[in-house]
């Protein structure tokens, strides 16, 4: 029987004291039924924990062999987000966002309408457009993807689309359709992932679900998928998206983002004068500093960063994780280089583990 449950809210730590009545075979000195009692305390966190998990589909990804990343992938992250959100309640104190990453990223529909503006040729290109602007003009036959956002001002902050939109650059249409000129309009492009951004939610399924459906296929436009984990976790995207999906502000809410790649950051839109510019060798000397910079924003804005490597192929792709990680204090580890899926399925754990742990210190 519970006697008492006592809430400390500021050690957070919730106390209960039980007892039961013992029968005793033999009773003695006629007591009756002794009490047994016992008591117990657990800490808790009260903290709202935001995550965000930036996931690599690229084409390197692909199974090959008896080696399937996507696969390793697959499990890692379908166990990490069963464990972020293990034991919730009706408050959904813990939400998950899901960002998949190629050459681009898919925002889906409701998205892309009000965050994305579409370069239809050559002369759009590096336009900076608010939603609120009247040149933004929603059409059909539209796809959802996103590349970079333009214009010196923007590039590097998480304001949102009704300061500037997010550009899908034209240049990504010119690529799919195998065009180096401006003589097409913008049409469904290949090598974005099939799979749509999740906003933040606490709906396992959703999440699971998502994970499932992944296909590989395409280059890695890493510091997009840096970008785009950056306005899942800010509140100033919030209009944007759905109330239940929203960010709750920086200074209530714990954040943390999960960036994985299995490659090189080699594939850059921005800066790039012709589509061999921004697929060829130069892309990898615009994408990882861009990737970085962002990392370095996002930390300042109060984002605690972890990094996952997965078969790195070079020291580039090493340096660039662990730049972009935030700095290992109290002994929590926040980069990971594995080369395994069990090891890739243990870093997302651990990770996953100290994430719970450090929102007791919020």
């Amino acid at each position: 029987m519970l006697d008492q449950l006592v809430v400390d809210r500021t050690a957070r730590t919730i106390s209960a004291t039980a007892h039961a009545n013992v029968v005793l075979a033999f009773p003695m000195f006629n007591i009756g039924d002794p009490r047994v009692g016992t008591e117990s305390a657990a800490v808790y966190s009260d903290v709202n924990v935001e995550v965000a998990m930036m996931l690599d589909l690229t084409g390197s990804m692909k199974k090959a062999g008896t080696d399937d990343k996507l696969g390793d992938l697959q499990k890692a992250a379908t166990r990490a987000v069963e464990t972020l959100l293990s034991g919730q309640n009706l408050n959904d104190r813990v939400r998950v966002a899901l960002v998949p990453y190629a050459n681009s990223v898919n925002v889906g529909a409701a998205i892309a309408e009000k965050a994305v503006y579409i370069e239809k040729n050559e002369a759009d290109r590096g336009k900076v457009v608010s939603n609120a602007d009247p040149r933004n003009v929603t059409s059909s036959g539209r796809d959802y993807c996103a590349t970079e956002r333009k214009g010196t001002a923007y590039v590097y902050t998480d304001d949102g689309p009704d300061v500037a939109m997010v550009n899908r650059d034209f240049l990504l249409t010119a690529f799919a359709k195998g065009y180096t000129d401006g003589n097409i309009n913008y049409l469904p492009s290949e090598k974005c992932p099939t799979v749509a951004v999740v906003p933040l939610t606490a709906n396992l399924k959703t999440l699971t679900d998502t994970i499932e459906k992944f296909v590989a296929d395409g280059g890695t436009g890493g510091h997009i998928g840096v970008q785009w984990t950056w306005y899942m976790l800010s509140d100033k995207w919030k209009n944007v998206l759905a109330t239940s999906a929203a960010p709750g502000p920086y200074k209530k809410v714990a954040k943390y983002a999960i960036l994985m790649t299995d490659g090189e950051f080699n594939l850059g839109f921005s800066g790039a004068a012709t589509v061999q510019e921004a697929y060829g060798a130069g892309a990898a000397a615009r994408s990882i500093p861009h990737a970085t910079k962002l990392c370095a924003e996002m930390r300042k804005a109060g984002i605690e960063i972890f990094t996952i490597g997965f078969k790195l192929p070079n020291d580039a792709a090493r340096k660039l994780m662990r730049d972009c990680a935030t700095p290992d204090t109290g002994g929590i580890k926040h980069y990971y280089d594995t080369s395994s899926g069990p090891e890739l399925d243990q870093a997302f754990q651990q990770i996953t583990g100290n994430i719970e742990g450090l929102a007791l210190t919020k």
